[in-house]
């Protein structure tokens, strides 16, 4: 199986526990929306439009922080995460940009929840 094939499969098994745990097919800012609210240790609220950014952001430091594109620094005065980054993003092109990304979840996902998908 190639590498392509099997990151598939494993995101579509995410897929497929996040749809029974939340009632609908999540799409990737819904993903990197629950991480960065996982990651801010926050509960489910309303959140502005810039918070909505930030938790984005938080999610894309998160899930690529193991492989060395962030490093976390802290906390500012109101708790948010703040990352440093460490090395450029690679310049891929939209739909290497949606595997590079699929592949660093799947990855968060079996890391983080300590499960195999």
């Amino acid at each position: 199986m190639s590498y392509t094939q099997e990151l598939g499969e494993k995101w579509e098994q995410l897929m497929i526990r996040l749809q029974e745990e939340f009632g609908k097919r999540p799409n990737m800012e819904a993903i990197l929306f629950l991480i960065g609210i996982r990651e801010l240790g926050a509960s489910p609220r309303e959140f502005t439009k810039e918070e909505k950014q930030d938790l984005m952001h938080i999610a894309i430091c998160a899930v690529l922080a193991p492989s060395g594109y962030y490093e976390l620094e802290g906390q500012d005065e109101q708790g948010w995460p703040l990352w440093k980054t460490l090395l450029p993003l690679p310049y891929i092109n939209i739909f290497e940009q949606a595997t590079f990304l699929r592949a660093h979840i799947v990855h968060y996902f079996e890391n983080v929840y300590e499960t195999e998908l």
